[in-house]
């Protein structure tokens, strides 16, 4: 009997470990990274089943614009070097000097975000970059079919509506600090990805980070840059244009992203993770739900 006893409690002993063990590996998985692709090295799922579509929702509505914005600056001031790195100056990556200010998101959609900022409890300026997003998507590719709920989603899980680490969203759609993900040099979890902007979106001139409320890599943001807010910029840290980004991203190859399965496919396509892919639709249909009513 006393043997049996010890067996059985070094049995229990191995199982609570193991648990313990899955319990940590789902929480590291949980973790912001880099995206598009996020640079974590993840195994491809053999086989998944496609969720249910999301719920509809109304599409944002936009007020009229009486005034215009105050134009973006084009440089970003000295913020805090990531662990092992110097201090750098991240200049901001420009597709043309602005001759004039643009009417920004933030003055199209205001009434709407205040109303959805209520019930969703995502920070209103996000809101506004969402559904700008959304409506420029339903005009140019109306086929895809993509809504703000998704885009919110993902913003969600990457940097939580660009307040990562405690930071906020200033009226111009810039987080109060840089958003750097992980430096990506091969080290356990993560995808050796070079050097591919000369350090100048991510301040390393050897290894990528992914920047911005979206968690672009730099070449990929060199392939799906936009300009959300109409400035003149194209900024990954900017949450209008990085949404945008992200959407144009998301729509690639004529997907359909009402349908349960064509939303799926987009997310893998971002993100190549079945857990990743079940948070962000977590958030997303709670967010549908939440909205259903709102006018």
């Amino acid at each position: 009997m006393p043997r049996a006893a010890h067996y059985l409690l070094r049995g229990l002993l191995s199982g609570g470990a193991v648990t313990c063990a899955g319990l940590v590996l789902v929480a590291l998985g949980s973790v912001a990274g880099p995206l598009p692709d996020r640079g974590l090295a993840a195994p491809v799922p053999a086989a998944l089943a496609a969720p249910a579509a999301l719920p509809d929702v109304a599409e944002p509505v936009a007020e009229p614009i009486s005034a215009a914005a105050p134009a973006q600056q084009a440089t970003q001031p000295a913020q805090p070097a990531q662990p092992g790195h110097q201090t750098v100056t991240i200049p901001v990556q420009i597709s043309a000097a602005p001759d004039k200010p643009a009417a920004g998101p933030q003055l199209a959609f205001a009434d709407w975000a205040t109303k959805m900022s209520r019930v969703t409890s995502i920070p209103q300026r996000a809101l506004e970059a969402y559904a700008n997003a959304h409506a420029m998507m339903a005009a140019a590719h109306p086929n895809c079919r993509i809504t703000w709920v998704t885009l919110a989603a993902i913003a969600a899980v990457e940097s939580k509506h660009g307040r990562f680490e405690g930071r906020a969203l200033q009226p111009d759609g810039r987080p109060s600090g840089p958003i750097i993900g992980p430096t990506l040099d091969g080290s356990p979890g993560v995808k050796a990805i070079a050097d591919t902007d000369n350090g100048l979106l991510d301040g390393d001139k050897v290894w990528d980070h992914a920047v911005g409320p979206f968690q672009f890599i730099p070449s990929t943001w060199a392939k799906w840059r936009a300009d959300g807010n109409k400035d003149g910029i194209t900024d990954p840290q900017n949450i209008d244009d990085a949404s945008l980004g992200a959407a144009q991203y998301l729509c690639a190859e004529d997907r359909n992203i009402s349908t349960g399965d064509g939303w799926l496919r987009a997310i893998l396509s971002y993100n190549d993770s079945l857990q990743y892919a079940q948070e962000v639709y977590g958030f997303a249909q709670a967010y549908a739900r939440s909205a259903k009513g709102v006018t």
